[in-house]
């Protein structure tokens, strides 16, 4: 591709964005943003007044010494700064609150998009990417979106006022002084582009540190155990020096806007007071005409120079435009079908008819996999890692699609179900437990609002939650860092279990819920787990064999396929039957 085709494509794209922003985003406030241009165009007029208004000090006050003319000149003058000061300090106000409602409208949408994309976008996408699209970009986003909007219809109007000022006062002067314009702008434009570019490449770097940078202080524990603190400090430091180089040249080309418009502008001013000055000498004008076409033509130089950089923070603003505009442009996979209907099942039995499943990279999961979960009974997931069992538990609740054959519920495929309604009608309890930085309170009451503190309590009680909650310094109250970190292993299971139970919903599934714990804590969750059992219908992914001895059917899968299913005892008689393997292998274990 050559570079004006890639110049083409870029002004094309910076278009389409700006296009974009503006009717998304600054359509409604079109009525705040109009009034702001109003009063631009009061406090540009009264730049221009001040300019005109040295034509009379020159040749009136200082030259013809005209005593008269000395108030009215001054009082001019000082009416001309108070207008302008006054109607500078509410358009800025107005446009500063027009460009933070922009942004603070962008981040709420992006969250939003992405908290409906499904389980696919997340592990394809780098944490601290998506970190980087919410904070970085929108930062870089205000900062851009409040300096241009101010900036553009400001220095525009000023410069529109202060040119035609110069026209009146001199045309010729003024054809003369415009041709440094374009040529300033030119290559502001060049500048620009090759800057987008480089913004965009050091957010994408600053997105992987963010990544980084999680990782190493999540796992410092490991980081310091394993002695891989040289490792994480080198690797960070080639992250942040890659940064520094691609954020300096950033720099280096924003500031050779300053040197060019400088140097060219000052040619101009060279010839102005050569040409302006054969004129006056020559009685062809005066020197106040002279002088105000001077105070013009600098006081329009301003407006020129913030313009020209202004251009290069909009190149970088709409590059970070950009990146989050991709991610608002991924469309889920998972939504609601156009005749899904809120759940209204007669029976909470679930049925996997025949399913399939091959995951984004191709990896295939499930193979023609039939199993029931009859209604208020118990379904155990057993066999070897890498088996397919967790997949099954994410299919249940859609956070990925089946390829082949359907999940019902009752006689409905859970394709016909609206998502809100599905998976208000579960309860998930997996190893991997979230629990966020808030009160114990909130952590259980999560996903179940509207409960009283007495629900809560209760359920802590009937999740064996209670009792070591009330020995936190703070009881229900206590907030307990990030991802629990103030809470034990077991703990936060049975928080989670809480919260299960809380919710109260009919279906239940069991992701290898206390394969992390040590004997003691087993115990207790086991306990609790199958309080949370009774009369709902449980899917069970185990680790442990000994935890769903009494479950009323137990499937083995291997490779992705069913090669086994039965109750405990008739699986463990079937002589070299995968299960009793599995059971003999913990039981060796143990």
């Amino acid at each position: 591709m050559t570079d004006a085709v890639k110049q083409e494509n870029s002004a094309t794209d910076s278009r389409a964005l700006i296009r974009r922003l503006a009717k998304t985003y600054l359509k409604p406030y079109v009525p705040t943003l109009s009034i702001s241009v109003g009063l631009m165009v009061i406090a540009a007029a009264m730049t221009g007044a001040m300019a005109k208004l040295m034509e009379p000090v020159i040749d009136d006050v200082f030259t013809a010494q005209d005593e008269s003319m000395l108030w009215p000149v001054a009082i001019a003058v000082f009416l001309t700064f108070a207008i302008r000061g006054i109607a500078t300090y509410f358009h800025s106000i107005l446009l500063s609150k027009v460009s933070q409602r922009i942004v603070a409208d962008i981040q709420n949408d992006l969250f939003s998009h992405i908290m409906s994309l499904d389980m696919g976008f997340f592990q394809e996408l780098k944490t601290g990417q998506l970190l980087s699209r919410m904070t970085s970009d929108a930062t870089v986003m205000r900062s851009s979106v409040t300096e241009t909007l101010l900036g553009v219809f400001k220095n525009s109007i000023t410069l529109v006022i202060l040119v035609a000022v110069m026209f009146y006062q001199d045309w010729k002067l003024a054809l003369i002084a415009l041709v440094i314009f374009p040529i300033v702008a030119g290559l502001v434009v060049k500048l620009g582009r090759k800057l987008r570019h480089v913004s965009s490449s050091a957010q994408s770097q600053l997105g992987d540190l963010a990544t980084d940078l999680t990782q190493a202080f999540q796992g410092v524990r490991h980081v310091k155990a394993y002695g891989m603190v040289d490792y994480e400090k080198s690797r960070i430091n080639n992250t942040v020096e890659r940064i520094y180089k691609l954020t300096f040249k950033g720099l280096r080309t924003s500031a050779l806007t300053t040197p060019i418009s400088e140097i060219l502008s000052g040619l101009a001013i060279v010839t102005i007071i050569i040409y302006g000055g054969f004129q006056v000498i020559a009685g062809e004008s005066t020197a106040g005409q002279l002088f105000s076409f001077i105070t013009a033509f600098m006081l329009a130089y301003e407006p020129m120079k913030r313009l020209a950089k202004l251009n290069t923070i909009m190149q970088v603003g709409l590059s970070a435009a950009d990146r989050i505009f991709n991610v608002l442009d991924t469309k889920p996979k998972i939504i609601d079908y156009k005749e899904a209907h809120e759940m209204r099942a007669d029976s909470y039995t679930i049925t996997l008819d025949n399913i399939s499943f091959v995951y984004p990279d191709g990896t295939e999961a499930l193979h023609n996999v039939n199993i029931e979960v009859p209604e208020g009974k118990t379904v155990a997931l057993v066999g070897p890692s890498g088996s397919g069992k967790s997949t099954i538990i994410n299919l249940i609740p859609r956070f990925y699609d089946v390829d082949k054959g359907a999940i019902k519920i009752g006689d409905t495929d859970i394709r016909d179900i609206t998502l809100d309604s599905l998976r208000k009608n579960m309860a998930l309890v997996s190893q991997e437990v979230t629990i966020f930085n808030d009160t114990v309170l909130d952590n259980i009451k999560y996903g179940t609002p509207d409960a009283t503190v007495e629900d809560v309590i209760k359920a802590a009680k009937d999740a064996a939650a209670h009792e070591f909650i009330e020995g936190l310094p703070d009881g229900y109250n206590t907030v307990v860092g990030e991802q629990g970190i103030k809470l034990s292993g077991g703990q936060r299971q049975r928080v989670a279990i809480a919260r299960a139970m809380l919710r109260n919903a009919p279906i239940l599934l069991l992701d290898e819920a206390t394969s992390a714990l040590d004997n003691q804590s087993e115990r207790l969750v086991q306990n609790a787990l199958d309080r949370l059992q009774e009369g709902r219908t449980t899917l069970v992914v185990a680790h442990r064999l000994s935890t769903i001895i009494n479950a009323d059917m137990i499937y083995v899968l291997k490779d992705g396929e069913v090669v086994e299913k039965g109750k405990h005892q008739k699986l463990l008689l079937q002589k070299k039957s995968v299960y009793s393997k599995l059971y003999g292998v913990e039981f060796q274990e143990i």
